[in-house]
């Protein structure tokens, strides 16, 4: 499609090898830096099909972040067969997910760890922040 005048902003098969072997792969994947000419968002779609320890050290960024954790019923949106404990703040205040859920981490804030404790169904993990590329402190 690069061929046409705007072929360039049709990204087919965006896919990136993950960070972690326990998540199926190819995942779906968008970076502002790599596809979107800069801009300032950066996504990761994942299936997660097992328990696993995925972020295992607290840590922050200097923009904002945002997690998805929904079911992989398309029938049934409110279908959440699994459960995630996730850390937030310096103190380490854990949160019990169990529904599909929305998190937002602002600029700044200490999170995890990011544990997917009890998958009893695959659910759909997204990971988006507004920022061309993924940097941990």
């Amino acid at each position: 499609m690069a061929n046409t005048k705007y072929g360039k902003y049709i990204i087919r098969e965006p896919f990136k090898k993950g960070r972690n072997e326990e998540v199926i792969e190819p995942l779906m994947n968008l970076e502002g830096a790599k596809h979107g000419g800069g801009a300032n968002i950066t996504l990761s779609r994942s299936w997660i099909t097992q328990p696993f320890l995925m972020i295992k050290e607290p840590h922050t960024h200097d923009y904002d972040q945002f997690l998805i954790f929904a079911g992989g019923n398309p029938m049934d949106v409110r279908d959440f067969g699994a459960e995630v404990e996730f850390s937030l703040g310096k103190e380490g205040e854990k949160h019990i997910i169990n529904t599909p859920t929305l998190v937002h981490i602002p600029p700044g804030i200490w999170h995890g760890p990011l544990r997917f404790t009890r998958i009893d169904r695959p659910i759909e993990f997204l990971d988006i922040f507004l920022a061309p590329e993924y940097i941990r402190k």
